[in-house]
């Protein structure tokens, strides 16, 4: 399916928010479910599911309901999940993932793993401590910081240290970006944190994450990320691109001021490798 109509599928609102809500379960999602939190009748919510699916944002399942089995047990329910599949639309044509892929090999032949953590720290504090309208305007133009990036070259003495968790993030079609002004801090704390009451710094924690892609959400105590915003490349260099997302999540943390909040390793299948704790929790 082409990457151009399948993104076009969601400027519908009714169907982006049903895909928004099949892609933050943990659990495949029924037609009668996704129509109740949509606020729409199940027939409408069928149709767009659908149309999702046949577009290749989302992925359908057959499956009797649980404990259901044998004759008289119905007919298999049809169940809904986001796709593994990406899709990148760029105009003019870019290909920045050929180019992380370039700069992650060039890191781990020369061995800048330690300057590019390094890197990444600084520039995950600076993306913390970014002004919120800062963030946005980088997520509205998929931003990938070319200067960062003679930066870190220069820095290293290679060009594989350049900030290739910048490329990579260019990828999503969200255009979700990281941001390395140095702004100063934002009125009020840092980061993009969403208004209200509750937790402000969890609020603010979660907001930053989710402004760069991560797609947080609570379990417990923690706080997890349902998408790694650097898959593709973290799927070909799984140490390199992990500890780096590592730093980058450490130094986000700082950035935002005191947060009470360790990011530490904790890989768990189709989710980020990091998860956020409280520090009086962390182990």
């Amino acid at each position: 399916m082409d990457d151009v109509e399948a993104i076009a599928a969601l400027q519908d609102p009714v169907r982006r928010r049903l895909y928004e809500y099949v892609a933050g379960q943990d659990h495949e999602v029924g037609r009668a479910e996704a129509a109740d939190a949509a606020g729409i009748q199940r027939t409408l919510a069928a149709f767009h599911l659908d149309r999702l699916t046949d577009v290749g944002l989302l992925e359908a399942i057959y499956r009797r309901p649980a404990g259901r089995t044998g004759p008289g047990a119905g007919r298999p329910a049809k169940l809904y999940r986001r796709s593994a599949a990406e899709r990148v639309v760029s105009v003019p044509p870019r290909d920045y993932r050929a180019a992380a892929e370039l700069l992650a090999e060039v890191v781990e032949t020369v061995g800048g793993e330690e300057v590019l953590e390094r890197l990444a720290r600084a520039h995950g504090r600076s993306a913390g401590a970014a002004r919120p309208e800062t963030v946005r305007a980088e997520r509205a133009t998929g931003a990938t910081h070319a200067e960062g990036t003679a930066e870190a070259v220069r820095a290293a003495g290679a060009a594989g240290t350049a900030h290739a968790e910048g490329a990579a993030g260019t990828v999503r079609a969200d255009g979700a970006a990281w941001t390395a002004h140095a702004d100063g801090p934002a009125e009020n704390g840092a980061g993009a944190a969403p208004d209200g009451a509750g937790n402000e710094m969890g609020d603010r924690v979660e907001g930053a994450l989710a402004a760069r892609g991560y797609e947080p959400y609570r379990e417990g105590e923690q706080v997890r990320l349902r998408n790694c915003p650097f898959h593709a490349l973290a799927v070909e260099f799984p140490p390199l691109v992990c500890g780096m997302n590592l730093a980058l999540l450490e130094g986000l943390l700082e950035g935002l001021g005191p947060t009470g909040m360790a990011a530490r390793m904790d890989p768990r299948p189709g989710e980020c490798c990091v998860v956020l704790a409280s520090k009086n929790n962390d182990s």
